[in-house]
This record gives structure tokens, C-alpha cells and sequence, in this order.
């Protein structure tokens, strides 16, 4: 059975969880972070983990797909800790934060480890996550400590 490509399209709070959710451990190369601003948008192009396909079953193995994230409506972009002078530097990525900004705005905070993070002030949430071609297999599983 071939696999399906996922393609998730947020507009509200609780949909951005949703697509930060499945970016979980995704990676992504700082050359392949953009903020278009007179088209208003921003995008990062990552290497997604495949939980999804992981959690299907026991003998199932690690993938990976590559996956473009795009956030539209964008007012300012702004980050911390990140050179995009140094493009082959590779960020992990843990989740996205949303809220509400006082003028009725929403911030989101990309968040990488190593005290990373790029926010993100959109008038509407309008963000997708679109899976681009094959999945590769990755030899490891990312593992997170119990706390």
C-alpha cells in the first residue's frame, strides 16, 4: 500500500497543536528557513519524523519525509539564536506556541532546542504543512528523557 502525503491546513489554535504535533523532531537546515515579506509569508522547509507511521505498529520502520511549512498573513518575523549566515546549521524542532496578541494579532513561537526561537506575528492563522515527495527511512528514532 503506498503511503499517503499529509497535508494539514490550520485556522484556528487548536489546528497549529495539531501541525505541531506531527512536526515533532523534525529538522530543519537554516538555509531552508525564508521570510518573503512582501508576499507576506514565511517557510521553512523540514525533514519531517513520521510519528504517524511509526505509531501504526511495532515492526514498523523510522521514516522520514521532507515537508514544507508555510505561514501566511505575516506582519514581522523576528528570531533568537538563530545566524542564517551559517545555512548548514541544523535545528531541532520541538513545537509551536500560539497566542493572542493584545491587538488581536497572533504571535507563534517556533521553538528548537538550544534555546532557539522564531516568532512569527500573523492578523489570521493561516498555516499549512505539505508533504513533498518520498519517505526515506532514517536509522533512529528520536528519544526524549522522561521526566
Amino acid at each position: 500500500m503506498k503511503d499517503r502525503n499529509l497535508k494539514l491546513i490550520a485556522k484556528t489554535e487548536e489546528d497549529i497543536r495539531v501541525i505541531s504535533a506531527h512536526l515533532q523532531d523534525s529538522i530543519v537546515k537554516t538555509a531552508d528557513i525564508a521570510s518573503l515579506e512582501k508576499n507576506r509569508i514565511f517557510l521553512m522547509q523540514l525533514n519531517r519524523f513520521m510519528w504517524e507511521d511509526v505509531e501504526k505498529g511495532v515492526f514498523r520502520k523510522n521514516k522520514r519525509i521532507r515537508t514544507v511549512l508555510k505561514f501566511e498573513n505575516v506582519m514581522r518575523v523576528s528570531s533568537k539564536n538563530v545566524n542564517q549566515k551559517k545555512g548548514d546549521r541544523f535545528l531541532d524542532f520541538l513545537a509551536i506556541e500560539s497566542l493572542v496578541t493584545p491587538d488581536k494579532n497572533y504571535e507563534m513561537n517556533l521553538i528548537f532546542s538550544g534555546d532557539i526561537i522564531i516568532k512569527i506575528i500573523v492578523e489570521a492563522i493561516e498555516v499549512t504543512l505539505d508533504d513533498q515527495g518520498s519517505p526515506w527511512e532514517s536509522k533512529n528514532k528520536p528519544k526524549h528523557e522522561n521526566i
